[in-house]
């Protein structure tokens, strides 16, 4: 007979893990590796346990790493739909104990795909392009300062964190070309992407980095997960306009500027913009259609037999 699943929910914090299931009271833990060692610990007395809890925009690695180490099922799941979930039930109270439940309440009603371990790899590769995306917009914020300040002090004082911000967006991309020799199933996967007439080794990481599913999906999942999938916006007679919404902005920003070129430079995707332009789309929306042909394609690339190193 097969054993019966206990849904656990974490709610993740800077300083603290709320732990709420069905099996045992409630728990509090700080979060750091003393405090996952301790939950971790906890989790593994059960027989069978499936962990849900938030994408907190990296407070939830530690944690995450350590249940994946010890073999416990764990699901990363998108805020909004666990929020979404509990106004469903009327619930609009908020505090850490009571998303842990709700996290729990939500795991054992949705059964969410268990999120594969990601390779270290993997982890390095997002850290750096992550890392450089950071870098990129502080620079830009610090060369937007510098053509609005007139202060002589205050413009020597830009123009050195100008040149310390270029100095450490040139070490991140020697990092990035650094990991690419390291790893050769890397390098051979962005060098298939850069075959295509638009995509760069920077473009190429980013889309590997923030999108490892690539490869795995059909062409309506990959669009959608790129946030570049038409949704219809129709109700009895009334025909709206079909928008795009959701998905994965950094992979979107990246198919954006990917994009821009392609329907310029790359014959395949330029041919495809023109017409959509002489039909009478608008140019946005025929580059989000560009953006959207590029990624199925892409991903029909990556289902190659490609070495993954994710």
């Amino acid at each position: 007979m097969n054993e019966t699943c206990v849904y656990m929910g974490v709610d993740i914090s800077k300083d603290s893990l709320d732990l709420w299931g069905s099996s045992g009271r409630p728990g509090k833990y700080v979060n750091n590796k003393t405090g996952c060692r301790t939950l971790v610990c906890r989790l593994k007395k059960i027989e069978r346990v499936h962990v849900t809890c938030e994408a907190t925009g990296g407070y939830e690695r530690m944690l995450v790493d350590a249940l994946q180490a010890a073999g416990i099922d764990v699901s990363l799941v998108n805020p909004r739909q666990v929020r979404d979930f509990a106004r469903a039930q009327g619930r609009l109270a908020k505090t850490d104990r009571l998303d842990a439940q709700v996290l729990a309440e939500y795991g054992e009603a949705m059964r969410p795909k268990v999120t594969p371990p990601r390779s270290k790899a993997h982890r390095q590769i997002e850290e750096v392009v992550q890392r450089r995306r950071q870098l990129v917009d502080m620079l830009q914020m610090e060369r937007c300062r510098l053509r609005q300040t007139a202060d002589p002090a205050m413009r020597k004082s830009i123009k050195g964190l100008v040149r310390i911000l270029e100095t450490q967006i040139k070490n991140a991309e020697r990092r990035m070309r650094q990991l690419m020799e390291d790893v050769p199933a890397l390098k051979q996967a962005v060098t298939r992407l850069c075959e295509i007439k638009g995509i760069g080794m920077i473009s190429a990481l980013s889309l590997l980095a923030f999108m490892p599913e690539l490869g795995s999906l059909n062409r309506t999942q990959a669009a959608a997960l790129a946030g570049v999938a038409p949704f219809n916006r129709d109700s009895g007679t009334f025909r709206g306009r079909r928008i795009i919404w959701g998905g994965r902005a950094a992979v979107r920003a990246t198919l954006y500027m990917v994009a821009l070129v392609a329907s310029r430079r790359n014959p395949l995707f330029s041919e495809f913009y023109q017409q959509l332009r002489k039909r009478g789309k608008q140019a946005k929306v025929a580059l989000v259609a560009v953006m959207r042909k590029m990624i199925i394609y892409i991903n029909s690339i990556m289902k190659e037999e490609l070495p993954a190193f994710s």
